[in-house]
């Protein structure tokens, strides 16, 4: 018989009920402010966008019956499955976001300083981004199907070094016509070396966090009042 101590059962719920919801919280910020790959089982191909591939189902590996197991066996499985629940938060966090259509090539630079200060999405202030945010600007006048502001946008230098950022204002030195993006200090230096100061790079429309993981830190209020 597998005897199992109440404090091991304690332990396990406690772990559950108040680690998890930290670790899942750390996760989801380091999720979106450190720059992300599609994996090795991905290719990037310029003209089509992503293309995936199917990993292999490796279910067979975990059967989920068993001819014997005993009252004690069950108990300690049920407390041990609650443990379980990180790897549902961390999928969860993983599938926030996601870029979405095929990608563009386009052009970007990094702004600090007093740019930062009153970003044009919000008519009545209220918020500004800081370095540290990931967040951006688009080409003023003349990019007629650019961005609209509060979208977020999957940028990527090569598919190794991807990030999300949110439109939140305009960029009226940006070349009049250009497909130019302007991305807060934090955002460009996941892509490249700061130094480098303009490159091209590619980006695509992206779906927006889960309201469970939204950080006004990085993107500014959730709503566009800036309240």
């Amino acid at each position: 018989m597998v005897k199992v101590s109440r404090f091991s059962l304690s332990f396990a719920a406690l772990f559950s009920f108040i680690l998890i919801p930290a670790l899942a919280a750390a996760t989801a910020r380091s999720r979106y402010s450190e720059a992300h790959s599609l994996g090795k089982d991905y290719e990037f191909d310029p003209r089509d966008g992503w293309q995936t591939i199917k990993a292999t189902d490796l279910s067979y590996k975990y059967p989920r019956n068993s001819t014997s197991v005993n009252k004690g066996l069950t108990e300690k499985r049920n407390a041990i499955s609650k443990l379980g629940a990180i790897g549902d938060i961390a999928s969860h966090v993983w599938k926030g976001m996601k870029g979405i259509g095929k990608l563009e090539k386009v052009t970007i630079t990094w702004y600090t300083g007093h740019d930062l200060k009153n970003p044009s999405c919000w008519a009545q202030g209220g918020w500004s981004p800081t370095d540290k945010s990931f967040a951006c600007a688009t080409t003023l006048h003349g990019w007629h199907d650019r961005p609209k502001c509060f979208e977020f946008l999957e940028v990527c230098n090569g598919p190794k070094k991807c990030v999300f950022v949110r439109v939140v204002d305009s960029c009226a030195g940006c070349k009049e016509g250009s497909h130019h993006i302007d991305l807060t200090r934090a955002a460009f230096c996941q892509l490249a070396d700061p130094d480098t100061g303009k490159l091209t790079v590619q980006y695509r429309p992206a779906t927006p966090p889960a309201d469970c993981d939204w950080r006004e830190e990085l993107w500014g209020p959730r709503h566009n009042n800036g309240k």
